[in-house]
């Protein structure tokens, strides 16, 4: 019986799904989300716990399949070792100054350039207007993916902000991306 999750916000379809993975020793989950940052997030928990997947995208809606077990393949990207830095950016400006904090992101993202970008950068709630409306930063943040970073933008944030459809650079996320940080990356920096 698979488990219906459309409609559900991030992290519930997450959460449900790693629920009906710990009760089972082998075998396959089936969870049925209405979105593609669903499928991402699903993706990404199979991957973190090196477990295998599959998509297929039904009339409406995508059932995602997680197989724990048997002859289930491990993804490689996402489960081999400890990865390096997650930069948590939970603001669009730095300081309370409106006007520099703008100048001052600006300037922190562009030194990134120049000294090397962390491994995943995620964006969430106002930091998720720095990949949307803010060209200046999305073209910035474009450069920096290019150096190799990662670069995911809270998908309940973005739309809480209503941006769901103006995101210019990266992926959307989930809150999963924390908990991965948690347990998977060497250090975790939050700004904002």
């Amino acid at each position: 019986m698979p488990i219906d999750a459309r409609g559900l916000s991030c992290p519930r379809p997450v959460l449900l799904a790693k629920d009906a993975l710990d009760r089972i020793e082998e075998g396959e989950v089936q969870i049925l989300v209405d979105g593609e940052v669903a499928v991402g997030n699903l993706t990404r928990l199979a991957g973190s716990l090196g477990l295998g997947f599959e998509v297929e995208r039904k009339e409406g809606y995508y059932e995602v399949r997680i197989r724990k077990g048997g002859e289930a393949k491990r993804p490689q990207a996402e489960s081999e070792g400890r990865k390096g830095i997650l930069l948590v950016v939970a603001t669009d400006t730095l300081g309370k100054d409106e006007d520099l904090g703008k100048i001052l992101m600006k300037a922190f993202l562009e030194t990134m350039l120049l000294y090397g970008p962390p491994d995943t950068i995620f964006l969430m709630n106002a930091g998720v207007r720095l990949s949307t409306t803010h060209d200046e930063m999305v073209g910035i943040l474009k450069d920096i993916e290019s150096m190799g970073a990662k670069i995911l933008s809270c998908g309940t944030c973005l739309k809480f902000y209503g941006l769901e459809d103006k995101l210019q650079v990266g992926q959307v996320g989930g809150m999963n991306v924390l908990v991965d940080g948690a347990k998977n990356f060497e250090k975790m920096v939050f700004i904002g």
